[in-house]
This record gives C-alpha cells, structure tokens and sequence, in this order.
C-alpha cells in the first residue's frame, strides 16, 4: 500500500498563536528546569527522583546505590528529548550546555560492549537481559534512542546518536531471527528503532524493529518459558497473562485493545509506523481494527484511554467508569502517537479527531496551569473524602502532586507539547494537510510557505495565506467531526467545498498572497454517551469545540451529583479571567439542584430548586481551591 501523507518535519513548523504558544513557552521556561532540577533532586518535597546521579555511578563519577523504578532510564531520555524540541523551537545555549552534560555521563555509562541501562549497571550486572517481561531494558532503550535522533535533528550533535547505535547494535547482535528470541515487556523500542533508521539508514534498525513487532504473539508462552528459566521476579507479574502485554496472539491477529494501555499504543504506533514504511497491508488492517476497538469502545470523552486502575489497562468495552477512571496522561499521549501514524496511512479526520480529543483535554489536564504539578491518572469525577483516600480511589488524586516515584508522565507531555507542529501538519508530494488549527507556519519540501492565524480553540475562525511552491497544488483542511456547518473562503470569496473523509480540499492556480478563511461555529453543545455506558446513562456531558467541559464545586458547591441540566435549558458563554487559571470561557445555565432527604429513603422524589451552574474546560480543573469535579452532569 501506498503512504498517503508525510508526517510534517519539525524544522519546518512553526506555532505561534495565543493558546498553544504560552504553553510552549510554560514548557521550555518552567516546566523543562523544573524537570531538570527533580531529576537532580533538587526539589524541596517532590518524590525524590536520583536519576541523573544514577548515570553517575554508572559512569564512574559518583559513589553510591542505584535509587528508583528499573527504567528509571527513561525519565532522563524523555527530558532530553524534551530539551531537543525545545531547542528546535527557542535555542538556549546554557540549556543546550546542560543537556550536553547529561549526554556526556550517558556515554562514560555506556559499557564496553554498546549495553547502556543503569539499573542492571550498577545493581545487577548478571541478571541482563534474563527478564524482558518486567525489567524494561528494550523500553530504555527505545525512549534513549528517541531522545538521540531528537537531539541529533534539533543540534546536529550526534554524541548521543553514536552511543545509541552502539545500544542498538549491541541489541541487534542479541536478538533476532537466528539469534535469542525475544521481545519487550514493554513495548517502545519498536517505535524508537524506526526513527533510527530514518536517522541514520542503517536497515539493520528497520529489520530489528520488524522483528520485534513480528514476533511479539507467534509464542504466547514466551515469557511463561522466560521466568521458569530464570527462576527470579522483579515485580511478580504474571508470565501467563498475554493479553497485559499484548503478546496474546500475533499482531495481525489481534482484533481488541487490550492490557496496559500505553504499551498498547506504544506497539500500534509503531504498527502503523512499519504499515506505512513497508507497505504491509495486513499490518495495516490489524491497526485499523485496534484503532477502532481503542477509540469506538472504550475511549472516555475527554480521550483519556485505559479504565482501570489495576494494570493500568484497558477492561471491556463501554466500562467507563467516571470516579475510577485511571486514564494516563501516558496512554492518551500514546493514543495521539497511534492516531498520527495512522494519518500516514489512510488522511482520514477521524484520526485527527481523536488527536484532538486527547490534546485538548485528556493530556492538558495532566498539568498544572503554573507547570510545577502533574496528573498521572485523569478522572472524570472526584469526591472529597474518597478520591485519594479509599483503596478503590486510591489513584484517582484531587490534586496535582509535583512528581512521582514512577514518573512517566511529566516528561513524555512536555516532549509531546514542545514537537506539537509534527502533528498539526503533513504532506505529500502536490498536498499540504493542516490536522490541527494550530496557528504559526509550515514549510514543505517544495518550498511552499502556509502561514496560519488561528483563535482557536475559543474562536471559530482560521484563516491560511500561502506563498506556493514548485509543486504544491492543493490544501486540504480538517474539519472536525463535530463541526457540521462552515465557510470557506479564498481571497474573500466564498467557495462551496466537499468533506471527503474529513477534509476539505482545495485545489487551484496558486498566487502568491492567496488567503484561505475558516469560520465555523463553537457555540455549546450537548454530548451523550453510548447507552452501552452504564455510568453515563442519564447523563450528559458539555462541549465547545474541542473542549470538554465540567463542574468543580469552587463554583457551584458541594454534591455536584445532585445538580441537574434540564433538557429544555439553553447554555450560554461567558469570557472569563482568573488569576490561578487565566482567560477563559465558561459555560453557564440555570440548573435544578435536588433537595436533601429527612431520611436516607423515602416515597416520594427528592424536591428541587434552581441554581445558577457554571462550567469550565476539563483541563483547567484543578487549578483552584481543592474539592469536587464532575465531567458528567445529570440530565432531567
């Protein structure tokens, strides 16, 4: 099969425009030292982190006991490749001198042989790679290997670069068709090995990657088979549980999301990326029936994915629960991973939908307005005096903490939001797509300039002056899968245009100057769920945009869940600014608010009174006094 559209290179990306630019601009000023100073533990009060010092011991350069999760590796990589997109977009030459003393200790770590994890480096030299199903070498590896191509691309320094292809050699000598079998616990490295190759076009790093995804499945015994041969555990997984993993059955096979959720996207994103490489239809199709299982059944609203807290993973489909919802900040930047992928292979809006779901809410949510505190878990309903607190809630916090102990998150958003433009634009070789409204520039390989002024998400209104290249001819513009009505007009005429699968193309003599205009409508709306979702039933959710909405109790006070949106009830916006979560819009109505009883039950229904309720974004909650919030609003 054909690739149908290229993913748009970050060099020829610019964002600039007022929602999406003070968020970049939060990440590389605050959010990326921040993250530097916990990874040197240098944060009064934050889970202790050791993960630079324990390169130094590894390295040789510091004395002292391994500190932290067996991939604590990770944490590390994903801030440097933060730091690579960030550097891309603003350079920082103290940044940039900081992050090349980082890169230095991992080469005085790297081993003799190219082996580079810290854990088994210092802790446990003679278990290496005895266990892939828990110890997260190849997961490492995979992120140290992303951050290499990034850094590399963004300051053409390939220090990190050649350590990581020592890494990957060294992996490549170990494992393959004819060597040990093997595949990851935790899938990543997949992914990772494909941005190698595109990097360097060493094929052996394509073939690897082929490999693991491949083999991941034709035994479903294999890590059954690893443990009895070991005869050790570090966490006390379960070998015998496939579908956690997602080694179950082969990955064309494979016809449901299932398992921990970001090693599920982690391995289709990397699917869809070898489908579009190689031209493999049925790894395609595979993709196109787990991207349809993920995000038809068992994907909440806010684009948050992964249900439950054991395991961090998918359940069955339409089990949704609202106050118990894990949703990993992680998963649902997997998700956008998978869903960008998948616009390689077939330009359909659906995929840009879903990426602007997740972006919108399931993965801003996972940070503090100020930068300084993260989600991990993003629920859909917090009670005071249980969210927290009992063993069933336990994980679902009322506030942000400033890190974690296992802290996957914070990183992997800030190198999601930092590289933004590789998502928002693609091409081929006569089409410019523009995924999402971002505003800012893009230029293609043929020279073709798109400047774009966006107001989204607050406004409707997008508009494009293109500056054509040699070959470019035509536009194409997503429209959103909830937008039903729009205009398009070129040089201020108005031009009637299909939606073909989400997009609209326009096709012209390009002059240099033409300017293209969207206006649509982000006037409230109403969303139900599938009536399969039995927490939802009776209820409703509101939106704007691209915006979810919810209630927090600072506005509306306690027992949310006593409030009522009568169908009859018309919303209205108001432009709003508060000093701890800045400019926004609200959405505002009358609601009814159901009496208290006398006794706990009685005959007769609770009595109501109206109430003025007042929402905000969902991925603003939290930012204000403690207490309450609720996605999902009683409908009477």
């Amino acid at each position: 099969m054909k690739k149908m559209e290229n993913q748009g290179s970050l060099k020829r990306c610019r964002v600039k425009d007022n929602f999406w630019t003070p968020i970049q601009e939060l990440i590389s000023d605050t959010v990326i030292p921040y993250q530097e100073k916990i990874l040197n533990d240098k944060v009064p009060g934050a889970e202790k982190s050791h993960a630079i010092e324990n390169f130094r011991i590894a390295a040789g350069e510091s004395q002292g006991e391994f500190y932290g999760t067996v991939f604590q590796d990770s944490d590390v990589a994903k801030w440097l490749e933060a730091v690579a997109y960030s550097l891309e977009r603003k350079p920082d030459e103290k940044l940039e001198a900081r992050a090349d003393a980082v890169i230095d200790l991992i080469e005085k770590a790297q081993q003799p042989d190219g082996y580079l994890n810290t854990y088994f480096t210092i802790k446990e030299p003679e278990h290496r790679w005895q266990n892939l199903q828990e110890c997260h070498e190849l997961y490492c590896a995979g992120h140290m290997m992303e951050a290499a191509v990034a850094y590399y691309q963004a300051t053409g320094k390939d220090k990190l670069l050649k350590v990581m292809c020592r890494m990957a050699d060294h992996i490549d000598a170990r494992f393959g068709e004819g060597k040990q079998e093997g595949i990851p616990g935790h899938e990543e490295i997949e992914l990772a090995l494909l941005r190698l190759y595109r990097a360097t076009g060493e094929k052996r790093y394509l073939d690897l990657s082929a490999y693991f995804i491949n083999q991941r499945g034709k035994n479903p015994h294999f890590f059954e088979e690893e443990s009895a041969k070991r005869g050790w555990t570090h966490f006390g997984m379960d070998p015998k549980d496939t579908e956690y993993n997602q080694s179950y059955a082969p990955v064309r096979d494979q016809r449901e999301a299932v398992g921990h959720s970001v090693r599920a996207m982690y391995l289709y994103t990397a699917m869809a990326d070898l489908a579009a490489e190689t031209g493999d239809k049925s790894l395609y199709t595979a993709c196109r029936v787990l991207f349809e299982s993920a995000t038809h059944r068992r994907m909440y609203v806010t684009g948050g994915i992964g249900s439950s807290a054991h395991g961090e993973a998918f359940t069955q489909d339409y089990d949704l629960p609202n106050d118990t919802a894990y949703a990993e900040t992680c998963a649902a930047i997997g998700l956008v991973f998978f869903a960008r992928k998948m616009l390689s292979l077939e330009v359909k809006g659906e995929y840009a939908d879903v990426m602007e779901r997740c972006l919108y809410n399931g993965i801003l949510s996972g940070m503090q307005k100020d930068g300084s505190r993260f989600f991990y878990v993003n629920p859909l309903e917090v009670i005071p005096g249980l969210s927290g607190k009992w063993p069933e809630y336990k994980h679902a916090l009322p506030a942000r903490p400033k890190w974690y102990a296992c802290a996957c998150c914070p990183p992997n958003l800030a190198r999601l939001v930092e590289s933004l433009g590789e998502y928002a634009w693609g091409e081929n070789d006569t089409t410019i797509y523009s995924h999402l409204y971002l505003g800012g520039s893009y230029t293609s390989a043929d020279g073709t300039v798109v400047k774009s002024q966006s107001s989204y998400p607050w406004k409707g209104k997008v508009s494009y002056e293109v500056k054509p290249g040699t070959s470019f001819t035509t536009l194409a513009i997503h429209i959103p899968g909830w937008c039903k009505e729009f205009t398009i007009t070129v040089n201020e005429d108005e031009i009637a245009l299909p939606v073909k699968d989400g997009y609209c193309y326009l096709t012209r003599d390009w002059k240099d100057g033409d300017k293209v205009t969207l206006s649509f409508s982000v006037k409230p709306r109403r969303v139900y769920a599938d009536p399969r979702v039995r927490e939802d039933a009776g209820k409703v959710c509101l939106m704007r945009g691209p915006l979810v909405y919810c209630l927090e109790a600072v506005d509306n006070g306690k027992n949310l869940c006593r409030l009522l949106l009568p169908r009859s009830v018309s919303i209205v916006t108001a432009h709003e600014k508060d000093e701890d979560i800045g400019s926004y819009v609200s959405l505002r109505f009358t609601g009814l608010k159901e009496k208290s009883f006398k006794h706990l039950y009685q005959d007769q229904p609770p009595e109501t009174e109206p109430v003025p309720v007042k929402a905000i974004p969902y991925f603003l909650w939290g930012n204000r006094k403690q207490g309450e919030m609720r996605v999902w609003i009683n409908e009477g």
